[in-house]
């Protein structure tokens, strides 16, 4: 998975043809805002229907790998630095799956499980 939702949506725009402003007509985000998003300094919507919007616009398909990863780094993205240890970051995908009722794997499951037990525990 790409590290940021900024690089990720960045890389995908470039792909498609589309500079900022053309993407941004598109979707009818501010330039200057979305600017923003794709250099990691404002957070990336939240909301469903606007990130379909993205994914239609950059001919993500819905239910395909590159939308699961744009769907994961945005949510990714509203999550505090100070609550992600690297071993969590590597897991959390499998936990927005999971929220947006996507069956992970049982493995899957238990390797967060094993992964959140962890850091807690060395917390304390």
């Amino acid at each position: 998975m790409k590290t940021s939702f900024a690089s990720f949506i960045r890389e995908k725009r470039i792909a498609a043809g589309l500079t900022l402003r053309e993407f941004c007509r598109m979707t009818g985000f501010d330039a200057s805002n979305w600017s923003k998003i794709e250099r990691g300094l404002l957070t990336p919507p939240q909301s469903k229907k606007i990130l379909d919007e993205i994914a239609e616009v950059l001919k993500i398909e819905s239910g395909s790998q590159d939308y699961k990863e744009l769907l994961d780094l945005a949510a990714l993205a509203s999550v505090s630095e100070d609550l992600i240890e690297p071993e969590i970051l590597e897991q959390l995908p499998v936990f927005f799956r999971t929220v947006r009722g996507e069956n992970p794997t049982e493995e899957e499951l238990k390797t967060l499980v094993t992964k959140i037990r962890s850091a807690w525990t060395r917390e304390k």
